[in-house]
C-alpha cells in the first residue's frame, strides 16, 4: 500500500510541478512588456552589461527548450522567446543569461555541476536498465547498484537547484534595473518560480522513488 502512495505522489508532483510552469508561462506569454523588449534585445543587453561579448543568441524550435551551452558559448532560445517581446520571453532569456554570467564570472556551484555531468548522463542511462534487471533476474545486488545510479541522478539534481535559483536572481536582478515595471516583474517572478518548482520536483519525486525501491526490496536483502 505505501509503495503505491508514494508512486501516486510521485505522479502528482510531477504533474503538478509541469502545469504549474506552463501555466506562467503561457498565460505571461499574452502579456507584452510596456518597453515592446523582445527576448533577444533583453538577452543582448544582459550580456553587455556584464562585458560578455563572445556568447552567440541563437533561435531554436521547440516551447521551453531554452539553455545555455558552456562549451559552445551559445544561448539557444526556442522562438517564443526569441522573437517575442512577453513578460514570459524576457524573463526566461534572462534566466538563460543568468547562466552565461555565472560560466564568465566561473561560478563555483555551475562548474561542479558541470564536472559530474559525464557521470551523471551514464547513470541516467543505466540506472532504470540495472533496478529493472535486477527486478526481473532476481538480483538485489544489481538493484543496488542501479539505486545507487539514481542517487548520483539525484544528487546531480541537488546540486542544480542552486545554480537555477541562483540564475534566477540574476535575472530578477537586471529585470529591476528599469527593463520591466512593478506588475511586469511580478509576472517574470512567477514565470521563474514556477521554473525552479519543477527542479524541486524533480529531486523529490527522485528520492520518493528511491525510497519506493528501497521499501519493497530492502527486507528481501536482509533475508538472503
Amino acid at each position: 500500500m505505501e509503495n503505491l502512495i508514494i508512486l501516486l505522489l510521485c505522479i502528482v508532483i510531477a504533474s503538478v510541478a509541469q502545469s504549474a510552469v506552463t501555466s506562467a508561462y503561457t498565460k505571461n506569454l499574452k502579456i507584452f512588456n510596456s518597453k515592446g523588449i523582445t527576448g533577444f534585445q533583453a538577452a543582448s543587453n544582459f550580456l553587455h552589461n556584464n562585458g560578455i561579448y563572445d556568447v552567440e543568441i541563437v533561435a531554436i524550435n521547440g516551447v521551453l527548450s531554452d539553455h545555455y551551452d558552456p562549451s559552445k558559448k551559445q544561448l539557444s532560445l526556442s522562438k517564443d522567446v526569441y522573437f517575442g517581446n512577453s513578460i514570459s520571453s524576457v524573463a526566461i532569456a534572462c534566466h538563460e543569461v543568468g547562466h552565461a554570467v555565472q560560466d564568465y564570472e566561473k561560478y563555483k556551484a555551475l562548474r561542479f555541476r558541470n564536472s559530474i555531468v559525464p557521470i551523471t548522463r551514464i547513470s541516467s542511462s543505466l540506472s532504470w536498465i540495472l533496478i529493472f534487471a535486477g527486478i526481473i533476474f532476481g538480483i538485489l545486488d544489481l538493484l543496488y547498484v542501479g539505486l545507487i545510479m539514481f542517487g548520483i541522478v539525484a544528487f546531480f539534481q541537488l546540486v542544480t537547484l542552486p545554480v537555477e535559483f541562483n540564475a534566477s536572481n540574476r535575472a530578477i536582478k537586471y529585470l529591476e534595473s528599469d527593463v520591466l515595471d512593478y506588475e511586469e516583474l511580478k509576472g517574470a517572478k512567477r514565470v521563474l518560480n514556477a521554473a525552479a518548482l519543477t527542479y524541486v520536483a524533480a529531486l523529490v519525486t527522485s528520492l520518493l522513488q528511491i525510497a519506493r525501491f528501497l521499501m519493497i526490496f530492502g527486507g528481501r536483502g536482509s533475508r538472503r
